[in-house]
């Protein structure tokens, strides 16, 4: 009788720890590899983006469906090998079950093959040029695609009535989608585009290129420079007189990026942008967003990096929620195909066939507001625009 109670009390000690197996392997933390060039040239990303996913994770707690979300943040300083390094380190010996952050184009393309080799859910919160999700089937987009705002610039210019632009771009990819697609978008709507100006990355000198604009005099200059550029064109064009000439500057938003747009000064008034958010947003859950984001960082501006690395923190969760806590790379990439939501720039979507974000596009001028500072102030919306390179609209 003893020895019979004793092995039924081996046999239900057993089937109790058999029982907690799936508990227990549900409860293992989830691991965000966040990697971000926090050192060099974009930390200004990086920061920006680090702060919003901290943030997120502040304001909606740090469990989802069962399971703990941790977020391993590596700094790749914008150098590819670098990341390409890192994510290797973190899908390896970190266990991560998702990869997120990339700052620019050539970053999260050094990532994509090993995406794709260990079907790691890779959200790119920040490069927008339009390839990036064809790379890996593992690559979902929370920013936005360079040609997605370029488009509709092109076709605002034209309603105006504008019929010859010279566009400036900075020599890499985004900025080469940004000048093909304005080249193609104007054409369309019955634009001339005589002059298509490249601008060396790496410490470019607008002198030259501005004097070619005004020997050119066409309506207006469209120009792509990254966002810490953006002020010395500005500068430029105010000192040359080309705002006096008639000439309209319009660009894509990174040029009056919020992050830095109250030490441009007055040139930033002279442009004309086209974006998908602004800290101006005139929204309950963006003023929201921007008092939570100021008060978590000593009062720093969100700018659109912000954006993009908060809406890839929801899209995370939303995702893991919708899996029940299943971290398999393939359910988790099919359950953020289709996901919709609120974001502090607007209604956004995922597009269930390219993995790209599908948002408004807002018309923009910057304004001088009571307060003294300045920001970028929405006076038109194209609802619901997808990347055109990819959808063929």
């Amino acid at each position: 009788m003893k020895r019979r109670n004793l092995l039924l009390g081996m046999a239900l000690a057993v089937s109790t720890a058999l029982a907690g197996l799936p508990a227990l392997a549900q409860a293992e933390p989830f691991k965000v590899g966040l990697i971000l060039p926090m050192t060099g040239p974009f930390a200004s990303t990086g920061r920006q983006i680090e702060a919003a996913a901290k943030l997120y994770i502040a304001r909606h707690g740090d469990e989802v469906a069962g399971r703990k979300v941790e977020l391993l943040v590596k700094d790749d300083a914008g150098v590819a090998d670098t990341t390409k390094r890192l994510a290797q380190e973190l899908i390896v010996r970190d266990k991560v079950q998702a990869l997120a952050g990339f700052g620019l184009t050539p970053l999260a393309m050094a990532t994509a093959p090993l995406s794709t080799r260990a079907k790691m859910p890779t959200v790119v919160m920040a490069a927008a040029t339009s390839s990036i999700t064809e790379a890996s089937p593992y690559v979902v987009r929370t920013s936005y695609t360079t040609p997605q705002v370029t488009s509709k610039i092109a076709e605002w210019a034209a309603a105006e009535g504008m019929t010859r632009v010279v566009t400036v771009v900075s020599d890499y990819g985004p900025g080469i989608d940004a000048e093909k697609t304005f080249v193609a978008s104007f054409g369309a709507k019955g634009g001339a585009v005589p002059q298509t100006l490249r601008v060396p990355l790496q410490n470019p000198d607008f002198s030259p290129f501005l004097q070619k604009v005004a020997d050119e005099k066409p309506d207006a200059v469209f120009v792509f420079v990254p966002s810490g550029a953006g002020a010395q064109f500005m500068k430029q064009f105010v000192e040359r007189g080309l705002d006096k000439s008639g000439v309209k500057l319009l660009g894509d938003g990174g040029i009056t990026d919020d992050d830095i747009l109250n030490g441009m000064g007055d040139a930033a008034l002279v442009a004309i942008t086209g974006f998908h958010y602004s800290a101006a947003h005139d929204s309950a859950g963006n003023r929201d967003f921007v008092q939570a984001f100021k008060d978590a960082g000593n009062g720093m501006r969100p700018n659109f990096m912000a954006a993009g690395g908060y809406d890839g923190m929801h899209l995370i969760y939303a995702a893991l929620e919708k899996t029940s806590g299943d971290s398999d790379g393939t359910a988790l990439v099919e359950a953020m195909k289709g996901q919709a939501w609120e974001s502090p720039r607007g209604p956004v979507s995922i597009d269930p066939e390219t993995r790209d974000i599908v948002q408004n596009v807002y018309l923009r001028r910057v304004e001088r507001a009571a307060d003294g500072e300045l920001y970028n102030i929405e006076f038109q919306t194209f609802e619901a625009v997808k990347d055109p390179a990819k959808s063929g609209s």
